[in-house]
């Protein structure tokens, strides 16, 4: 949530940060009308009660010296019943104000680039060599800019299909009994996937993150403060007769854990790596991978967290993101990073970065990572301060993806697969105890 004190102080400085994003600006005019009318409904209830308290000595007065009070009397019923009215208008105005408030985006980083479609963020860096047939590497030239590569002769086998002619998953059966976008692992894909988690985690924690497993459902004022609901609803399921939703990421119970409290500076930073499954409708993307691991509706996710100073989050949103090409690095999967451009940007976030790792057998880039600073945005809704000499001050909140299992999986098997099975990224195989997945039965 943005600061009512700077849309009043600076309107025009937010509409344009919503022109940048490509979004109608009136909802700032809106906004200011609102508080404009609460504010002055304000001042009614304020000379209302000045008149109150003055005919309330008046009264006391008169009936000392035994004066009839009848007509003051009537007066205050008047009064007590308009401050109760305007009370009635005031809560009106600030719930439509808030609602609107809720609604507005983050301003923007000034590193974010201004343009719409994904296709237009500019890569930032790539790294490693990637497969690439050779009708398409034009393409891949316009996608990739500089980053290396390597021409293949033929094409890769789809992880859909290798999944089931070679019993390592079962997305037949798992549409059975769950419908669309569900999977079961078998074999040596499950004993993979525990791999990663822990591969994960343990780097995470060797860099001074704290590992934490979180409530896997949270109520809605949490969601609304760490999300912009109204679009995010759509993406969730919500448990029905309670207000509880089941959880997208581990970032919103990991942000959420400070609602409402006041945290002393020393503190901070606070940097939490969380481990959870995820679950999301993917709603919106029906007809794009609705075969397969890739886009599926609940998954297992390593997030980090970081909560600091305001300060301080520039260099934390690079920290997070080296953190993942750490990860990616290690398990030698070839990639590129885009900076996101401003009217593909989330409402939430100020500046994000996507880690997009190259998948031979699609012959496309794909995100498996998404790194953003959220600036004071989320602890404003929250109510995360933090206190300094000066008085207490928000915080700001980054989250970032350190590994997600199924996407990592699919690359992996994509990128590492011979004639004759998928090898294990070396930085894994004291983690799976096995170098090899075999496709011989």
């Amino acid at each position: 949530m943005l600061d009512i004190k700077m849309i009043r102080e600076a309107p025009e400085t937010v509409k344009e940060n919503l022109r940048k994003r490509f979004e109608d600006e009136s909802i700032i005019d809106e906004i200011l009308k609102y508080d404009t009318l609460w504010r002055e409904k304000l001042k009614e209830i304020e000379n209302l009660r000045h008149l109150r308290n003055k005919r309330s000595r008046e009264i006391g007065q008169k009936l000392k010296r035994g004066e009839d009070v009848t007509y003051l009397k009537e007066e205050m019923k008047k009064i007590n019943l308009k401050i109760r009215e305007i009370e009635e208008e005031v809560e009106e105005y600030k719930k439509r104000r808030d609602v609107l408030l809720f609604r507005l985006p983050n301003l923007l980083d000034k590193d974010t680039p201004i343009c719409e479609g994904e296709e237009n963020s500019p890569v930032i860096r790539t790294w490693g060599k990637a497969l690439v047939l050779k009708e398409n590497l034009e393409e891949f030239k316009k996608w990739a800019g500089n980053m290396e590569y390597e021409i293949m002769e033929k094409g890769r086998m789809s992880h859909v299909d290798i999944l089931e002619r070679y019993h390592l998953g079962d997305i037949a059966r798992a549409g059975k009994v769950a419908g669309a976008r569900f999977y079961y692992l078998k074999n040596q894909l499950v004993l993979l996937e525990l791999a990663l988690i822990r591969f994960a985690l343990d780097i995470m924690i060797e860099k001074g993150y704290i590992p934490v497993s979180p409530p896997l459902m949270l109520r809605r004022e949490v969601l609304e403060g760490v999300t912009d609901f109204s679009t995010f609803e759509e993406m969730i399921y919500k448990i029905e007769g309670e207000n509880l939703y089941m959880i997208a990421t581990a970032e919103h119970p990991l942000v959420g854990m400070y609602m409402n409290e006041i945290l002393e500076e020393k503190e901070l930073p606070l940097k939490y790596v969380g481990i959870s499954p995820c679950f999301r409708k993917e709603a919106g993307a029906h007809g794009r991978d609705t075969k397969g691991i890739f886009r599926v509706h609940n998954f297992y996710k390593v997030e980090q967290v970081i909560l600091c100073t305001p300060e301080d989050s520039p260099r934390f949103m690079e920290e997070l993101i080296g953190n993942a090409e750490d990860i990616m690095r290690r398990l030698e999967l070839p990639y590129r990073i885009i900076n996101i451009c401003s009217g593909e940007l989330g409402a939430v976030a100020a500046k994000k970065y996507d880690i997009e790792v190259w998948m031979p057998a699609q012959q496309r880039f794909r995100e498996v990572v998404s790194c953003s600073n959220c600036l004071d945005y989320q602890a404003r809704r929250l109510k995360i301060r933090y206190r300094t000499k000066d008085g207490n001050r928000y915080l700001h909140t980054l989250n970032s993806t350190a590994l997600a299992t199924t996407r990592t999986m699919v690359a992996i098997i994509e990128n590492f697969q011979t004639e004759d099975g998928i090898e294990i990224p070396e930085a894994l195989r004291s983690y799976t105890g096995f170098d090899f997945i075999s496709f011989k039965k």
